[in-house]
C-alpha cells in the first residue's frame, strides 16, 4: 500500500493541496483525473521523489518500493542502434551478459570462491526479475500491442505513438512496485490507443495514470482519485459510476443549498424587521432578539455548503465569425506533395466549403502535421485559400503559437487585443484570472497552454480553425466544452484528432490518409470502421444518449426541477448499466 495523509504543498505563487489524503493499493489501476494546471504532474513528482519537495504532512511507502514511471514528453535517442527488443529487455539484457561474463572468468580463474557467490547474486536478481521468461513476456506484450512486426526495428524508426507503447512496456516488464504513467495516450492514433488500453488491462500491479482521455478513462479504471480545488476526492469504482455519483450528489446539495437559502432569507428578513424595531423600542430583550438573531445567521452563512467536486466550472469556449457566412470553397488542395526522409503524402486533393467541419485522420507519422502546417503557414502552390478568408491555427506544438517568454497578457496583447480589462474578461471565461495573467506561458502546464491557444483562436473571428489535436492535455470538461464550441462555430474546421468523440459528435465527414493520399468517408462509414476495431455494439450511440440525458439533468437543475432531474437520473442509470 502507498499511503498520502494531509498533504499540504504550495509554489511561491500558488497552492496546489492542502491536507489531501488518499491510499493506492495492491490490484488497484487508478485514473488520476484533475482541471489543467491542478498539480497532478506536481504530485507524482513528490510521489517519485518526495526528498525534493518541502511539504507538510506524511508518504507512507514500503522500503524499496520500486517506481516505473511513462513521461508525457519522452522522446527516443535518434543517434543509438538500439533494436525494439533490445531497448524493453535492456535490463535483463545487461544482467544476463553479466552472468555469462562470470561464467566465461570461471573458466580461467584460480579463485572460485568469490566468483560462485557473485556468480549466485546474479543468478538471484536474474530469478528475482522474472528473468527466465523475459524473451516470452516481451513477445506477448509486442502481440498485444500489435507491435511484433517492429521487434528488430531500430526504437529511433518508430513513431512518436509507437515509442510511447514501447516505452510502457519496458517500464511494465520491470515488475514495478507502482507503475505511474503521465498522459501516455497524448498524440496515439486509434490503433496505438487501443493498445494502450490492451497494455493498461494486462498490468497485474499497481497503476497510477493521469489521463483525459475518455475512452481510457471508461475501459481501463476500477479507482479515481480527483484532483480540484486544492482537495482530492477518492472513488473505488468505475469512471463512468463516478460522474453519475457526483451528479447524483449535485442534485442533493443542490436542493439543500436551496433551502438553505430560503433559511437565511428567511432569517435576514427577521432580523431586518427587528433592526426595524429597534428604532422606536429600545427594550433590552428587543436587542437580545436581535443579537442572538444576527448570530444564528453568521452560523447558517458559516454551514453553507461547499461542494468543490460537484460545481465544476466549464471554461466558456466560443468560435465566432464578425461576419455573415456564405457558400464558398475556402480551401483548395490540390496534387499536394510532403516528403523529409521519406514520401509521406502524395498526389492529396480535395476541397472544403466554408461551413464544412472536416477530420483529417491517419496512423500516427503519416504527415497529417505537415499538410495542417503548411496551409497555416507555408502556402504551397498546391494549397489555394480563398482570397478574404481568414485562417486560425492551433498547433500541438504549442510554441508555434505561443510565446513562452510572454505573459498571458502580453499574449493578447500581441494578439491585437486593444485593453488589459478586454483581455482579463476574456481570459476569465477559460479560468485565467487574476496573477496567472502576469505569469510567464512556459509556466504553464501543457493543458492549460492549449486552453490558452482555444482562448487565442476564439478573438480571431477566423473563416477557417485549423486544429492539430485539440483535446490533448485539456481534462474532460473542457473537452466537452470543446466539442460544443465546435458544434456551434458556424465556419470551416480542418481537425487532426484521435478523439473518438469529438470526431463523431464534430464533424461533417473525414479525411482518411490512406497510400500515402486521402479519400473521403462518412461519419456514418467512418462509426462502422471504429466499431469494427475497437468499440462494442451501439457504445457511441450510447455514449450520445448519456450525454444529452446529462445535458437535460442539468437544465432541470437550473430550473430547480429536482423532481424531473431525479426522474432522469433513473434512467441515466440503467443507460449506464448496458455501458
Amino acid at each position: 500500500m502507498i499511503k498520502v495523509e494531509q498533504l499540504s504543498f504550495s509554489f511561491p505563487q500558488k497552492e496546489l493541496y492542502t491536507n489531501i489524503s488518499f491510499t493506492l493499493e495492491e490490484g488497484q489501476h487508478c485514473a488520476f483525473i484533475g482541471t489543467s494546471g491542478s498539480g497532478k504532474s506536481t504530485l507524482i513528482d513528490i510521489l517519485m521523489d518526495p526528498d525534493r519537495y518541502l511539504f507538510d504532512g506524511r508518504l507512507e511507502m514500503e522500503p524499496g518500493c520500486s517506481i516505473g514511471y511513462v513521461s508525457q514528453f519522452a522522446q527516443p535517442d535518434t543517434s543509438a542502434d538500439t533494436t525494439v527488443f533490445e531497448y524493453i529487455g535492456a535490463s535483463f539484457i545487461k544482467l544476463q551478459n553479466e552472468i555469462e561474463s562470470i561464467c566465461s572468468e570461471m573458466e580461467t580463474s584460480s579463485d572460485i570462491e568469490p566468483l560462485l557467490d557473485k556468480y549466485q547474486l546474479a543468478l538471484d536478481a536474474f530469478d528475482a526479475m522474472g528473468g527466465n521468461d523475459f524473451e516470452s513476456n516481451i513477445h506477448k506484450q509486442l502481440n498485444l500491442a500489435n507491435l511484433m512486426k517492429r521487434r528488430d526495428l531500430k526504437v529511433s524508426d518508430l513513431s512518436g505513438g509507437e515509442f510511447k507503447l514501447v516505452q510502457v512496456m519496458k517500464e511494465m516488464l520491470n515488475r514495478p512496485d507502482l507503475m505511474i504513467m503521465d498522459e501516455p495516450d497524448v498524440f496515439l492514433d486509434f490503433d496505438n490507443l487501443n493498445a494502450l488500453k490492451q497494455l493498461i488491462n494486462s498490468h497485474k500491479g499497481i497503476l497510477l495514470v493521469v489521463t483525459h482521455n475518455r475512452y481510457l478513462l471508461n475501459h481501463c479504471f476500477n479507482k479515481i482519485i480527483h484532483l480540484e480545488n486544492m482537495e482530492i476526492q477518492e472513488y473505488d469504482g468505475r469512471y463512468i459510476e463516478y460522474n453519475f455519483s457526483l451528479l447524483q450528489t449535485k442534485i442533493e446539495l443542490q436542493e439543500l443549498t436551496l433551502a438553505e437559502k430560503e433559511e437565511i432569507e428567511r432569517n435576514e428578513n427577521i432580523i431586518d424587521n427587528l433592526r426595524a424595531i429597534a428604532t422606536y423600542n429600545s427594550e433590552a430583550s428587543r436587542g437580545r432578539a436581535l443579537k442572538a438573531r444576527v448570530k444564528f445567521q453568521e452560523r447558517l452563512e458559516a454551514r453553507r455548503i461547499k461542494a468543490p467536486f460537484v460545481d465544476i466550472k466549464q471554461p466558456e469556449i466560443h468560435f465566432g465569425i464578425d461576419h455573415d457566412v456564405q457558400d464558398l470553397t475556402v480551401l483548395k488542395v490540390d496534387q499536394y506533395r510532403a516528403a523529409y526522409d521519406e514520401l509521406l503524402l502524395d498526389k492529396v486533393s480535395f476541397e472544403m466549403k466554408s461551413t464544412d467541419k472536416v477530420a483529417l485522420i491517419g496512423p500516427n507519422g503519416t504527415g497529417k502535421t505537415t499538410l495542417l502546417r503548411d496551409i497555416a503557414n507555408n502556402h504551397p502552390d498546391s494549397i489555394t485559400l480563398h482570397a478574404d478568408a481568414k485562417v486560425a491555427y492551433l498547433s500541438q506544438l504549442q510554441g508555434e503559437v505561443l510565446k513562452d517568454s510572454n505573459t498571458l497578457l502580453e499574449e493578447f496583447i500581441d494578439a491585437g487585443m486593444s485593453t488589459y480589462d478586454e483581455i482579463r474578461a476574456h481570459l476569465a471565461g477559460y479560468g485565467f484570472e487574476r496573477e496567472i495573467l502576469n505569469q510567464r506561458i512556459e509556466s504553464l502546464s501543457g493543458g492549460e497552454k492549449n486552453l490558452l491557444q482555444l482562448a487565442k483562436v476564439a478573438v480571431s473571428n477566423a473563416d477557417l480553425l485549423l486544429l492539430d489535436e485539440p483535446t490533448s492535455h485539456l481534462d474532460t470538461y473542457t473537452q466537452i466544452a470543446l466539442d460544443q464550441a465546435i458544434q456551434d462555430y458556424k465556419g470551416a474546421i480542418l481537425m487532426i484528432s484521435h478523439d473518438f468523440y469529438s470526431v463523431v459528435n464534430g464533424m461533417d465527414y473525414v479525411l482518411i490518409i490512406d497510400d500515402k493520399t486521402v479519400r473521403r468517408m462518412t461519419i456514418k462509414k467512418f462509426k462502422k470502421m471504429i466499431y469494427a476495431r475497437h468499440f462494442d455494439k451501439d457504445y457511441l450511440e450510447l455514449e450520445q444518449q448519456k450525454k444529452a440525458l446529462e445535458t437535460k439533468i442539468e437544465l432541470a437543475l437550473k430550473a430547480t426541477d429536482f423532481e424531473l432531474a431525479q426522474s432522469l437520473m433513473d434512467e441515466l442509470e440503467a443507460l449506464i448499466k448496458l455501458l
